[in-house]
């Protein structure tokens, strides 16, 4: 059985090898690099099919002008269909109603439901934040607002502590900074990895949602962005190793350009990355009509269909 564990990076694109631009030519991130064969996050290194990894720059721009945004990017991401050209501009941060709709008709984690099949978002979130979306201060971005849509429930501080999720910055650092926020563990990037794999295995489609990323570029702080990236290779080193000789495949993408570049405080036009990690075959099937956003959906959709068959559901 092959299960799906999308990694979604938020803000990050692909770019050229300027160091003093792109922190993805700087960091050091021995388990990206060792993934690649030697090769790093960056535009030149793509295509690349290899042993165990294939990574493709995918577009993100979807034909219609101007900087593209997180709401309009992760809703192509997450319904298949080219979002922004059909409320005519790119969008974001959060879904507004014409993108809320969108998602509401239709989106991967419904239909994962509707196959019969079990998915979730493996991000835990503190009591503050639902005491915030049901007072209406605070508004979902369009992964959790896809994931409840579809009737899936998103993760507490309790599947927290429970070992079940984890926190947005993997090793539950940042969640244990903030006073207010309930008791959490705290794990190396090694572990987190490591428990990441083992709880998607729970599930035929699970995301984990990294925001940071996107946070940094804006902040245009390259030391940020040096220690978050190699937090983020730690954590990919550890669900690697912990892969073993599952079948599952692990996707890495993102929703627009930004940490790539830091000369520049905002979003760019660049291609996001696909990184696939897994059995060739899943990896080659994936990637066959792989060519922008609009894409993932089906990709996600077709190799949960054909290699993990499950008939239950989880509400």
């Amino acid at each position: 059985m092959a299960r799906v564990l999308v990694l979604f990076l938020d803000g990050v694109g692909l770019q050229g090898e300027d160091p003093k631009k792109n922190p993805f030519a700087l960091a050091s991130m021995p388990a990206l690099v060792d993934l690649l064969e030697g090769r790093r996050l960056l535009a030149s290194s793509t295509p690349f099919v290899g042993e165990r990894a294939t990574l493709l720059a995918v577009d993100a721009c979807l034909g219609v002008d101007g900087l593209p945004q997180s709401a309009t990017g992760q809703a192509s991401l997450l319904t298949g269909r080219n979002v922004p050209a059909a409320i005519g501009l790119h969008y974001g941060p959060k879904p507004n109603r014409l993108i809320r709709d969108i998602l509401e008709e239709d989106n991967v984690f419904t239909m994962v439901r509707r196959a019969g099949k079990r998915a979730a978002l493996l991000n835990a979130y503190p009591p503050r934040y639902f005491e915030m979306i049901q007072s209406g201060r605070r508004l979902y971005s369009a992964i959790p607002f896809a994931l409840t849509a579809a009737g899936f429930e998103l993760m507490t501080d309790e599947d927290l502590r429970q070992g079940q999720a984890l926190s947005a910055d993997f090793t539950g650092t940042g969640w244990v900074a903030h006073p207010d926020f309930p008791p959490a563990p705290v794990y190396t990037p090694a572990e987190a990895g490591g428990l990441l794999a083992t709880i998607s295995q729970a599930y035929a489609l699970s995301w984990f949602d990294y925001w940071p990323t996107d946070y940094a570029g804006h902040r245009a702080s390259l030391e940020e962005a040096l220690d978050l990236l190699e937090t983020f290779d730690g954590v990919l080193g550890g669900l690697i190793s912990a892969r073993e000789n599952r079948t599952d495949l692990f996707v890495l993408t993102s929703d627009h350009g930004n940490l790539e570049d830091l000369s520049v405080r905002g979003h760019t036009r660049n291609p996001v990355p696909a990184l696939l990690i897994g059995p060739e075959k899943l990896r080659r099937q994936f990637a066959a009509n792989l060519r922008d956003l609009t894409d993932f959906a089906d990709a996600i959709l077709n190799t949960i269909r054909e290699n993990f068959p499950e008939p239950h559901a989880r509400t």
